[in-house]
């Protein structure tokens, strides 16, 4: 996996669309951590609405033998947390191993205490940055990686996964919390209406 993040940080250094202050540690032009902060935690609480709408039963299922189950992509979620955030050097607990977390558990309550518990270690790592911080060059990673690709990186993997688990969800006939409620203010304002 540090492999894939590592040629993606190179690919967006050769497009030119990472942060080209190679020697400026200025902050960004706008609060790229209240907005990763906001972001990641709109995607959070739907992780853990979505969660706790899919019934515990099906947890465990998987589109085919060889894709993750909806469990694991949530697993999955919860860990790439502190694996991609190690990028930039941030420490995940003592007794996190990213070999075999995601398979770890597929028990409803176990999966989504994971989601705190690593929404919480995201929050707090970037939550810790200053603005400035962002434009903090990652040489190892790339000639013009930065801090900011990396949390950039974590708020794009989380919206992939989130899209993963809504499919998910409703393949098995669950219709993701905030869509019900959604069509029921709409259903409401059209009768209102009539």
């Amino acid at each position: 996996m540090r492999k894939f993040f590592v040629s993606l940080l190179l690919i967006l250094g050769m497009a030119g669309t990472t942060t080209a202050q190679s020697t400026d540690s200025s902050a960004p032009s706008y609060d790229l951590k209240a907005q990763a902060l906001l972001d990641l935690e709109g995607v959070q609480k739907k992780f853990v609405d979505l969660a706790n709408a899919v019934p515990a039963d099906k947890f465990a299922w998987k589109p085919s033998e060889d894709t993750r189950s909806f469990a694991e992509v949530l697993m999955h979620v919860a860990g790439e947390r502190y694996q991609i955030l190690r990028l930039m050097g941030a420490t995940p607990p003592a007794d996190f191993n990213g070999k075999i977390f995601e398979k770890s558990t597929t028990d409803k309550a176990q999966v989504i205490a994971e989601l705190d518990k690593t929404w919480a270690f995201a929050k707090q790592t970037i939550g810790g940055m200053r603005n400035a911080d962002f434009a903090k060059l990652l040489p190892k990673l790339g000639p013009q990686a930065n801090a900011g690709d990396v949390v950039y990186i974590l708020v794009a993997d989380a919206h992939e996964h989130l899209g993963q688990a809504i499919t998910y969800a409703r393949v098995n006939g669950v219709v993701p919390p905030w869509t019900v409620e959604a069509q029921k203010k709409a259903a409401e304002k059209k009768a209102q209406q009539k």
